[in-house]
């Protein structure tokens, strides 16, 4: 997933004769946060050579194809950082290519069933689709199915640091895999924890597997993985309503739950009714904020460096700031958290999903402190 990474530096670099330097461009991308029938996220793992994202953890995405996924509106045109069909087509597109799982009705189905096909299939289509030998759709509609866009939930978009080099306007979704049982080899694959065999010839992910969000995030704060800001954001926010399996009920002998099954689908309502609602902050500083009455289905989030703890050296990424493509407009991010995060070359370390009004009131007590000490 391409999305916005943040950067460290707070402004946009300056040339030689001090002229402010232009921001490049940011180039449209789309990624989904895919829940399994069990309500766990899907994540990808890159390899350390990988174009973006090098060894870290990430949902499924990537860059919006014209050839694909339809025209795409031109930079200036407020659609481009908009949820739109190309992103939503293309988001479903990038999820098939490299993780198999294809997000497409059975035209000749009944209820939610999703096209089911055999491997052999997929593989061969996802090389075609990733050669540009067939458009992604055409080869939907040919096999039987229909893309599943219009159940593709928004769930923030995310630019790119203006500072950065390689820019991205990254549009998020949520998708819920249907909560029935599933034949699909490619949803059974990563719900094992499987070697994805990829039509780039495997230089982008080594492995797709489906976990509950709260032990990705356990995953991280432990240093077995590696989370970029963006996704540790998310799945903390979403962390609060997918919080795993029922409890099974006293006395049981085979340790199952009745209801299992409106247990998952009442998670998945909450997240859904979290999606719309407003406020969005609960501190009494942050909902009186404008982004607290941004839904979390339309927030714009380009990450702002605040500044460097004097503790631990990580830096403060602030996210209610939408971009310099969105200055003017209305769009927002989230003003109650900040991210915690320490950079290093090519990897981020440490990330934590934090209180704006704590994180800045501790700031504030150690620098008190600090001053006290000289005395």
């Amino acid at each position: 997933m391409p999305a916005g990474t943040p950067g460290s530096a707070r402004h946009s670099s300056s040339t030689a004769a001090g002229q402010k330097k232009q921001p490049a461009e940011p180039r449209p991308s789309a990624s989904i946060i895919l829940l399994s029938p069990t309500n766990q996220v899907l994540l990808l793992h890159r390899v350390h050579t990988s174009s973006a994202f090098p060894s870290a953890h990430v949902f499924p995405g990537g860059n919006l194809s014209a050839f694909h996924d339809r025209e795409i509106p031109p930079p200036g045109d407020a659609g481009r950082h908009a949820d739109s069909l190309p992103y939503r087509l293309g988001a479903i597109r990038e999820t098939f290519e490299e993780s198999g799982i294809l997000i497409a009705r059975d035209v000749r189905g009944r209820g939610d069933a999703l096209l089911n096909l055999p491997s052999a299939d997929r593989d061969a289509a996802r090389r075609a689709i990733y050669e540009n030998k067939e458009r992604f759709v055409d080869w939907v509609e040919r096999v039987g199915g229909v893309v599943d866009a219009e159940n593709l939930l928004p769930f923030t978009r995310w630019i790119t640091p203006e500072a950065t080099a390689k820019r991205f306007t990254t549009q998020m979704y949520l998708y819920m895999l249907p909560l029935s049982s599933s034949e699909d080899p490619a949803i059974a694959a990563a719900q094992s924890e499987a070697m994805i065999p990829t039509p780039d010839g495997g230089t982008e992910h080594t492995a797709a597997h489906f976990d509950d969000a709260a032990s990705w995030l356990e995953k991280q704060r432990k240093g077995e993985i590696i989370l970029f800001p963006p996704q540790c954001f998310l799945l903390q926010l979403i962390s609060q309503f997918l919080t795993g399996p029922p409890p099974p009920p006293a006395g049981s002998v085979n340790n199952l739950a009745e209801g299992t099954t409106e247990h998952y689908a009442r998670q998945r309502e909450r997240l859904r009714g979290f999606l719309d609602a407003v406020p969005t902050a609960t501190e009494p500083r942050a909902a009186g904020h404008h982004t607290a009455r941004i839904p979390w289905k339309d927030k714009a989030i380009s990450p702002v460096t605040l500044g460097v703890r004097r503790g631990d050296r990580r830096s403060i990424l602030a996210l209610d700031k939408p971009g310099p493509e969105l200055n003017g407009t209305d769009r927002g991010g989230d003003w109650e958290r900040v991210v915690l995060v320490k950079f290093g070359k090519g990897v981020v370390r440490d990330v934590e999903v934090r209180s704006r009004e704590e994180v800045l009131a501790e700031e504030r007590e150690a620098e008190r402190a600090a001053e006290a000490s000289k005395l």
